[in-house]
């Protein structure tokens, strides 16, 4: 049984933002309206959800705004009207000619954490780095919602299990990845992997939003701490919802203990 707090209804809300700010925030409205209508309490929307053009180009910097902008602003509105907090993809000004790309948490208060990704998707033939400047290793970003802790990460990031680590470190009990997982061969078996594997090898819960097919895998996703999905979605822009429990990763825990027996820390890797 969980103790009141320690639950609640998680939703992972895909869509394919596009090269349209307003158009953006109209979809985001009907998903996040969708997803309390079915008793979420928090809503997770994909990387790049306020600004997307594939291929990058120079409208990027044209559309990028601060934290405290109005896309913040909407979200903020949407959480408030909805009893909700959302979680979205900021194309965030840079400081370098480039942008940030940043997921920023949103309740009715305004907003309570944000994360810049600090893993650039330089593989497989893009050059995410051209366009955005990385985050700096700053300290894990977590909130708190009915005493769960979530903690955010962003799409590439899922490939480098330290990530996922020190937000596990820092108390987080579900991990929040928007992303934009790029198609292609293997892609979507990567993605279902990596997932459970964050999942399992942390002992927490990994929720994850995805842009569907053509550009994207879509299979956006609820994983539990023993790896099992709990919600998914398909390929299409749709709203998945599953529930988290602190009780459940009490449990995985007292049987795997497997974060507290491990012999080694994560510490950054020196610039270079």
């Amino acid at each position: 049984m969980s103790r009141a707090g320690d639950a609640l209804n998680l939703a992972v809300a895909q869509f394919a933002p596009i090269a349209d700010r307003a158009a953006n925030l109209a979809a985001i409205d009907a998903l996040v309206a969708a997803a309390a209508a079915r008793g979420a309490r928090l809503v997770l929307l994909p990387e790049y959800a306020s600004y997307f053009v594939d291929p990058f180009d120079a409208s990027l910097a044209a559309n990028a705004e601060p934290v405290s902008g109005p896309f913040s602003a909407a979200l903020q509105r949407m959480a408030e009207h909805h009893g909700v907090h959302v979680v979205a993809g900021l194309l965030e000004s840079g400081s370098d000619g480039r942008v940030r790309n940043a997921a920023v948490a949103v309740d009715a208060s305004g907003v309570v954490a944000v994360y810049r990704k600090q893993h650039l998707y330089d593989a497989f033939g893009q050059r995410e780095s051209d366009w955005v400047e990385p985050g700096t290793l700053e300290a894990p970003q977590t909130f708190v919602v009915e005493g769960l802790r979530f903690g955010l990460m962003t799409c590439y990031d899922l490939r480098f299990p330290e990530s996922a680590r020190v937000l596990a470190d820092a108390g987080a009990d579900v991990l929040l990845v928007p992303a934009e997982w790029v198609r292609g061969p293997l892609k979507e078996q990567h993605w279902r992997t990596l997932l459970q594997a964050r999942a399992i090898e942390n002992t927490v819960y990994v929720a994850a939003a995805d842009h569907p097919p053509p550009l994207g895998v879509g299979l956006s996703a609820i994983i539990d701490p023993r790896g099992v999905q709990v919600a998914g979605a398909g390929t299409g822009t749709e709203v998945a919802v599953g529930q988290v429990d602190r009780a459940v990763v009490e449990d995985v825990r007292r049987v795997n203990p497997a974060l507290q027996l491990r012999r080694y820390d994560v510490v950054p890797r020196a610039a270079g």
